[in-house]
């Protein structure tokens, strides 16, 4: 898959969707580190956890979700360093469900056609094992990713659970057909 160009600048830029690559850990490793570091209350560890976790712990887990039909990440790779991110993970309550996690666009390349895409490149997967239906967890009064996965047919499920690691916090879940 390739995206719609950037706005700005970025016009001439295009980035590939791609699954994660054994060789894409230090890439994936610096993107994660972006990440937290972006966006810390959108994800599971904190940017501190994640500097101190050795490289050899990140290549173990872009080897273990490069293939197979239970975890996978995907990337957004215009060449050079990796710019975007959305991981699937099947559930064993709900055999049919892909639940996405760790959606992540680099600030200079929102807007630029490459959330479809990554949520595709989920979706596609997810078909492909079976599973016809997809849920995320949004933060509750993050309206700019609330509003983005409605755009991309996401459904308010009304479901509100309790952020994972931080208790003031609350997520909404939101799903659609894969």
């Amino acid at each position: 898959m390739t995206s719609d160009p950037a706005p700005g600048p970025a016009s001439t830029r295009r980035a590939r969707v791609r699954r994660v690559r054994p060789a894409d850990a230090a890439r994936m490793r610096a993107l994660r580190l972006e990440m937290l570091a972006d966006a810390p209350l959108a994800f599971l560890e904190t940017l501190a956890d994640a500097a101190a976790r050795p490289h050899a712990d990140y290549a173990a887990r872009i080897a273990y979700t490069a293939t197979g039909s239970t975890n996978a990440q995907f990337v957004a790779d215009p060449s050079g360093r990796l710019v975007g991110h959305a991981g699937g993970t099947a559930t064993p309550d709900e055999p049919g469900l892909t639940v996405i996690f760790a959606v992540y666009i680099t600030p200079s390349w929102r807007r630029s056609g490459l959330l479809p895409d990554l949520i595709d490149a989920v979706a596609d997967w997810s078909r492909a094992c079976g599973r016809p239906e997809l849920m995320l967890e949004v933060v509750v009064g993050n309206e700019r990713a609330y509003r983005a996965y409605r755009r991309l047919g996401f459904v308010d499920t009304g479901r509100r659970l309790p952020h994972p690691t931080i208790p003031t916090l609350t997520e909404l879940q939101m799903r659609r057909p894969a």
